[in-house]
């Protein structure tokens, strides 16, 4: 007796090998019909990846230069402040330079007029001294001098008013 069951196969993987063309079509049938159902869903929605994708990226290329542009004059603004600083900060240095050379001036007059009241100081204390030495020594010795009697002193007065 011949064994029927040899013959066939008991792998059902084998049985559709066997028809290969079958297996293809089936495939290709399924790709298609995928690929078609996507390109109609797009269709009909309207929505394409790819676009969306070009258009995001666009929308960012603008967002980063209008961020560029934002920085840029943020920057800018912060030279001209740090510029106007600077120039703030000359001007006042130039001013303590000035005020500097008015107090060291004012300082040197101060001890130039200082120097003089000393001296001054010193000179009338010597004057002080000199006029108490010279009123002791007057009232030490009276002084005698000889006095003119009253008329001649009268007549002479009244020579020169006629004189003159």
């Amino acid at each position: 007796m011949i064994d029927l069951a040899e013959d066939t196969p008991s792998n059902p993987l084998l049985r559709l090998g066997a028809q290969p063309i079958a297996l293809t079509a089936a495939a290709l049938l399924l790709l298609i019909a995928g690929v078609t159902s996507i390109a109609i869903w797009r269709a009909y929605t309207g929505a394409a990846p790819e676009t969306d994708r070009v258009v995001a990226s666009r929308q960012l290329q603008v967002r980063a230069a209008q961020a560029s542009e934002q920085l840029v004059e943020k920057t800018k603004g912060l030279e001209a402040t740090q510029q106007e600083s600077i120039d703030q900060l000359q001007v006042v240095q130039d001013q303590l330079q000035t005020m500097k050379k008015l107090l060291a001036s004012q300082q040197a007059d101060t001890k130039r007029l200082s120097d003089q009241v000393a001296s001054l100081n010193e000179s009338i204390d010597g004057l002080r001294q000199s006029f108490a030495s010279v009123r002791s020594t007057e009232a030490d010795t009276p002084s005698v001098t000889p006095r003119k009697p009253a008329r001649h002193r009268v007549h002479a007065s009244a020579r020169k008013r006629s004189r003159g």
